[in-house]
């Protein structure tokens, strides 16, 4: 049965921690938990969890629909402690993902090039 989008934001937080993937932030009552597309919608991006993290409000409406390794590296360069590592994670339980239960045509090639650039900045193994 697929989770609705509130129960898979709750399993993220669950699988990741209660910190905003970019910034850093605490999520709490002061600073809630949105359900961040690591692969935007626009771009193809599936509504699963493999594809989703938590996220504060103010970095999940400011980075929009850009890209997850370019949206990273404008975090690192604003002094933020995004999180590389997890991000690498997601992007590579993403591709798993999609390799097991097919389709997502639209997201695959965007996949692939966000996977390579972290390849290139070293957060993920060849």
């Amino acid at each position: 049965m697929a989770l609705d989008r509130a129960a898979r934001l709750e399993a993220a937080v669950e699988r990741d921690g209660p910190t905003c993937i970019w910034c850093g932030r605490a999520l709490t009552g002061q600073v809630p938990a949105t359900t961040e597309h690591v692969v935007p919608r626009v771009k193809g991006g599936p509504s699963w969890l493999e594809n989703e993290v938590a996220a504060c409000g103010r970095c999940n409406g400011e980075r929009g629909h850009t890209a997850p390794v370019e949206w990273l590296e404008e975090c690192l360069r604003r002094g933020w402690p995004a999180d590389e590592a997890r991000l690498a994670r997601v992007l590579a339980d993403l591709a798993a993902a999609i390799s097991v239960r097919g389709g997502q045509r639209k997201a695959r090639p965007y996949l692939e090039s966000q996977l390579r650039r972290l390849r290139r900045r070293g957060a993920l193994a060849a």
